[in-house]
């Protein structure tokens, strides 16, 4: 769980709107939230907080490392908590769900790729789109 510590500790101080915005990724079953989806739960639950505070504490939450940015093809970018361990992403091209996996054999396939081509990798993103089998898929 991340908290005020958290936040002291990436030079960022404990103000409520940070405090909301950080428990809200905590409890959220869904792990990947937009500016927009934050901002709604949040008036919703009463909260007095403006769009633009919620994009600027998701901007220091990425620069301070507590959440990493995903723009997938909705072109809309969503977060997630930066829990430090590595993960790809299958996105449904109709309602934008989105599942995590994580395959050893695709990791060294995408190293060895690197390797053939004189890279060292440093890092990668893979992110697949299909459509999920939920029928009737839920858009």
């Amino acid at each position: 769980m991340h908290d005020s510590k958290d936040l002291k500790n990436a030079g960022l101080k404990a103000t409520l709107p940070r405090l909301k915005i950080l428990e809200l990724f905590e409890r959220s079953e869904q792990r990947h939230l937009s500016a927009e989806d934050i901002y709604k739960v949040m008036i919703g639950n009463g909260e007095d907080v403006g769009l633009a505070t919620v994009y600027r504490v998701l901007t220091q939450f990425e620069q301070a490392g507590l959440l990493v940015r995903h723009h997938f093809e909705s072109g809309k970018a969503v977060f997630e908590l930066n829990e430090g361990s590595h993960h790809d992403h299958i996105v449904c091209i109709k309602c934008g769900r989105v599942e995590e996996f994580y395959d050893d054999e695709i990791e060294k396939r995408q190293k060895n790729a690197a390797e053939k081509y004189g890279f060292t990798m440093q890092d990668h993103s893979l992110t697949i789109y299909g459509v999920c089998k939920d029928q009737p898929c839920n858009e």
